[in-house]
């Protein structure tokens, strides 16, 4: 129900979805004089799909705290997230109000053993291919071990989605050397430095500019500083795009040059596409849960239920505790029983 567009575009971007991977099942939640209707026009889809009839509905301007109190049991977003709670479903995709569904699947689901706040990651398009980046917005400020656990999860995600068995991580910071940044970042650098985990690949810090490089293949940083520059990326694209319809739309040699070079652009169009990496993964919850964004259409919807495919596939939530209590009793083992009778003592 939620988004820009509500029923329309999410049942035809699972359309799409179902095209891709066959093996997929629905589990549908909103309001039955909006949602059969147009799922009537997807026959495939409808064979494959459950649905439940829901009142209510949380509306984009809704405060969490008010959607919380007002559509906790009720609301089709909740009872979505809880499918994912009783095993009806794997995973939960929502275009709907973003810090409603983070404040409803915090509470539905709560927060895996030893993670204190959760994280956002989403696909980062690159020069080398694509990357993933977290925290884009969840948690605002984080400690060393908070940024540790980013990197935990960011690493098992990678290897979910992209495929990549020993994912290298960076901490997202003003500079390479070791002696800048805030002492957060600088302490989170020596906890995965000393990390036990084989699959566990530490770079060291990245800058800003190693974002669209590729340089890493999990980006980690906290959610304010995440959030900025994922906009900006976002804006910068948009930027970019218009001075190049503007230019090649300015004379008519311009205009020929387009026309002989059509193909090239048509290629760059389609790797500035943000549709193709739309869906924020919500890590560090016991289940999963994927936000797609709001003004998305059908094939960034699809794209957001690709990611959920693969999430569900990957068995990520067990994946993620499983990395995270290894590196949890690495670093026990690796603290001196002086060490651990000082913190005692404190």
């Amino acid at each position: 129900m939620g988004g820009d567009h509500g029923p329309s575009v999410i049942l035809a971007g699972a359309d799409i979805a179902l095209e891709r991977h066959p093996d997929m099942r629905f589990v549908l939640f909103g309001r039955e004089e909006e949602v059969l209707p147009e799922l009537e026009k997807y026959p495939r889809l409808k064979a494959v799909s459950t649905f439940h009839h829901c009142e209510v509905s949380v509306r984009m301007d809704d405060k969490p705290s008010q959607a919380l109190r007002q559509g906790r049991y009720k609301s089709s977003m909740w009872r979505a997230i809880d499918a994912v709670k009783t095993g009806e479903a794997d995973v939960a995709v929502s275009a709907g109000n973003t810090g409603a569904l983070m404040a409803m699947a915090k509470f539905c689901l709560r927060t895996m053993a030893n993670i204190e706040r959760p994280a956002i990651a989403c696909i980062w398009p690159t020069i080398k291919g694509e990357s993933i980046v977290l925290d884009v917005g969840a948690t605002i400020g984080a400690d060393a071990q908070q940024l540790v656990d980013f990197s935990v999860m960011g690493a098992a995600m990678a290897r979910a989605v992209l495929a990549i068995q020993r994912p290298t991580i960076g901490l997202l910071n003003i500079g390479v050397e070791e002696v800048k940044g805030q002492d957060e970042i600088r302490e989170a650098g020596r906890l995965l430095r000393e990390s036990t985990i084989e699959d566990l690949s530490y770079h060291g810090f990245v800058e800003g500019n190693d974002l669209g490089r590729g340089t890493v293949d999990v980006v980690v940083t906290e959610g304010f500083t995440g959030n900025v520059a994922l906009k900006t990326a976002e804006g910068t694209v948009k930027q970019v795009a218009s001075y190049l319809r503007d230019s090649l739309s300015r004379t008519l040699l311009s205009r020929l040059g387009y026309f002989l070079a059509r193909g090239a652009f048509a290629r760059l169009r389609e790797k500035l596409d943000p549709r193709k990496v739309n869906g924020g993964v919500f890590l560090g919850l016991n289940g999963i849960v994927i936000k797609s964004h709001g003004g998305s259409d059908a094939e960034g919807t699809a794209a957001a239920m690709d990611i959920a495919h693969a999430m569900a596939t990957a068995d990520l939530v067990r994946k993620i505790a499983r990395d995270l209590e290894i590196f949890n009793l690495g670093l026990t083992a690796s603290v001196a029983p002086s060490d651990q009778a000082a913190e005692r003592a404190q």
